[in-house]
């Protein structure tokens, strides 16, 4: 069998979704690791940007998949991408990715990622992102997902300050499309 119609068959009736019954930021938490190469490095040893961002979107599709409990969640924004220190050939990269928001088919996956150094047992925190999906039916158009309900108050300030964050996005984006629309009349 081609792998590929493997694939297609598992995915092509979607499984139905309670959208009723919320989940807990704690439900879909995931950590992905991985050692970096030569190949991941530029030739003073540092970690390229692009390897980094590459493991967090897949870390991140990770928790809006077992969120939303759909096959196919697309990425549809990364806000803010931070990289604060270096990573180098040799680091163990973790890449900590917690729910910080739902809405109807989206939902903001907050990252956090760190560099450990093997020897000295050193970890740096070396970037952070919040990247937003959107969940998809099979007919690849938004599917509605769980809620984010919080289990504690440490939680339901994250999903607030998200809310924040989420209002504060779609105000830049109105700001934004106004001011394209007066450049294409001019």
């Amino acid at each position: 069998m081609n792998p590929f119609d493997r694939i297609f068959n598992r995915y092509r009736n979607f499984p139905d979704v309670d959208v009723s019954q919320g989940r807990s930021i704690a439900y879909s938490r995931s950590t992905t690791r991985r050692m970096m190469e030569l190949i991941d490095a530029n030739g003073h040893g540092n970690v390229h940007g692009g390897v980094i961002m590459r493991m967090v979107d897949e870390a991140a599709a990770i928790v809006a998949i077992k969120h939303s409990q759909s096959p196919t969640v697309v990425t549809a924004r990364v806000e803010r991408f931070d990289f604060l220190a270096p990573a180098f050939i040799g680091d163990v990269v973790s890449v900590n990715c917690t729910m910080h928001y739902v809405g109807r088919s989206s939902m903001e996956v907050g990252v956090e990622v760190t560099a450990e150094d093997l020897i000295n047992r050193e970890i740096r925190k070396i970037a952070s992102s919040y990247v937003i999906y959107v969940a998809l039916d099979e007919n690849r158009k938004p599917r509605p997902v769980p809620p984010l309900l919080a289990e504690n108050e440490e939680e339901a300030k994250i999903i607030e300050y998200a809310r924040q964050r989420r209002l504060r996005r779609q105000k830049i984006d109105e700001e934004f499309k106004q001011l394209q629309e007066t450049n294409d009349a001019q």
